[in-house]
């Protein structure tokens, strides 16, 4: 689907989609409290010309954050489409970097500063091999499972704690 074809209905069949790959009835209630009227953008491209810019269908905003999730084909797109942008303002308006761009809408959302208002976070104890590791607390809120996480890491400094969600798995 080219820029010229995109529409808000067309952008919005592609949020659909992604959710479709979410299982957790809270994530996608969060979510779907979230989602505005796609509408696109034009926001800078930093890795290119200067003044160059590309169109970004915003389709999700979390007020608190100032930062939203856009859907973009150019730039990092189409190998990453979904990217976190500032809302409003005058600093960071542009596209922003690589590492806040991803393949899939639900890998955005849990990057986002919106997914830490959900009590969907436990602690895992990574052994090096596999990320995050095994879940070792039951669910929490944002803030006291990345407390946890520091407690434990300044108590057993030879092994690593990670905060993460244990709702989304990718199926690729």
């Amino acid at each position: 689907m080219s820029s010229t074809s995109l529409t808000a209905e067309s952008v919005n069949a592609l949020v659909d989609s992604e959710l479709g790959r979410l299982r957790d009835q809270r994530v996608v209630a969060h979510i779907r409290s979230l989602l505005v009227t796609p509408r696109a953008q034009q926001r800078a491209w930093d890795y290119g010309e200067p003044g160059q810019s590309y169109p970004c269908w915003l389709v999700l905003a979390h007020r608190p954050s100032n930062t939203g999730i856009a859907y973009c084909e150019h730039g990092f797109g189409p190998k990453m489409p979904w990217g976190l942008l500032t809302l409003e303002g005058t600093e960071h308006m542009s596209m922003g970097m690589d590492s806040g761009w991803f393949d899939r809408f639900p890998d955005a959302y849990f990057e986002s500063h919106a997914s830490a208002d959900l009590p969907i976070w436990r602690v895992f104890e990574c052994n090096g091999v596999e990320f995050p590791g095994t879940p070792i607390t039951a669910e929490g809120a944002w803030d006291a499972t990345w407390a946890e996480v520091k407690r434990l890491r300044s108590e057993r400094p030879g092994l690593r704690y990670n905060c993460w969600q244990s709702v989304y798995a990718r199926d690729d």
